[in-house]
């Protein structure tokens, strides 16, 4: 399994105990909060992204706390501590643990969530918007005519501008070989990625990524102004064929959930390109 990002909230003198228990576990990446104020804070940071909120009902009521967090952020998993109650409901979240460290249930708890929602997403590709895609893969001539057909898909999504780099085999560069958008920007975009830009990282890391003007892998577009947001989205994994990099003209118009729709976009051009190959 991929690192599972974790924000835990509870209080200072509780800390050792959670940071020596979840540092059993290699694929948690946990930061702490010591106030469910904090938590709130950290979590509606739009440039740090968790799969995962772990609150400790010893903070205090967590209810309000959560009610809220559901309605900002569906997607984001839940898991209440509660170690004074004998039997406990989970309400709004999505699990409770009411011996987090006794069996290292905690950890089980936060894995076994993080699996289900894998699966989930996985089984998203019934999305009408993924059926589609496939159908115009199926479709489209090989190569250029998947790539255009993916950022045409992705442009549906409603995004501003969408471009796809290709990976050239064997090589380190980048070539941009498709885009759909404004006929300003698609003449000021260039022809291949900078070693350093974002688009590079991401084929290099094979990891996600959203920007915003003044982030560390920012874009001359999102620095200029023309547009807001932009995320790139490694197209495969083990084998891979490039990078998406869509834009959006509102800053900070980009979340998860829109990060994880394009994964599976991208995961459905990355199996026809590979299947093209093996033909």
């Amino acid at each position: 399994m991929s690192t599972i990002s974790v924000l835990v909230a509870t209080q200072a003198a509780s800390m050792a105990r959670y940071r020596e228990n979840l540092a059993k576990e290699p694929t948690l990446n946990v930061t702490y909060a010591t106030s469910l104020e904090s938590a709130h804070e950290t979590l509606r940071d739009s440039s740090k992204h968790f799969d995962v909120f772990v609150a400790d009902n010893a903070l205090g009521d967590t209810f309000e706390l959560i009610r809220a967090v559901r309605l900002e952020k569906p997607r984001l998993l839940i898991l209440t501590v509660d170690e004074e109650a004998d039997f406990s409901m989970p309400g709004r979240a999505d699990d409770v643990s009411l011996t987090p460290f006794k069996d290292d249930e905690l950890i089980r708890k936060i894995k076994r969530l993080a699996e289900e929602r894998r699966l989930e997403t996985v089984r998203a590709d019934a999305l009408p918007p993924i059926r589609n895609l496939a159908k115009a893969l199926a479709k489209a001539t090989k190569g250029l005519g998947k790539q255009q057909a993916a950022v045409s898909a992705i442009m549906d999504l409603g995004y501003d501008h969408v471009a796809f780099y290709a990976l050239e085999p064997g090589k380190n560069t980048l070539t941009l070989t498709a885009q759909m958008g404004d006929n300003v920007v698609m003449n000021a975009m260039p022809q291949r990625a900078e070693p350093n830009s974002l688009v590079a990282m991401v084929a290099q890391s094979g990891k996600s990524q959203i920007a915003v003007r003044g982030t560390a892998q920012s874009h001359f577009l999102l620095e200029k102004g023309r547009f807001g947001s932009a995320v790139a989205v490694s197209v495969g994994q083990s084998m891979r064929f490039g990078v998406v990099i869509a834009f959006r003209e509102p800053p900070n118009s980009i979340s998860q959930e829109h990060v994880i729709m394009l994964e599976l976009v991208c995961a459905q051009l990355a199996s026809s390109l590979a299947k093209d190959q093996r033909e």
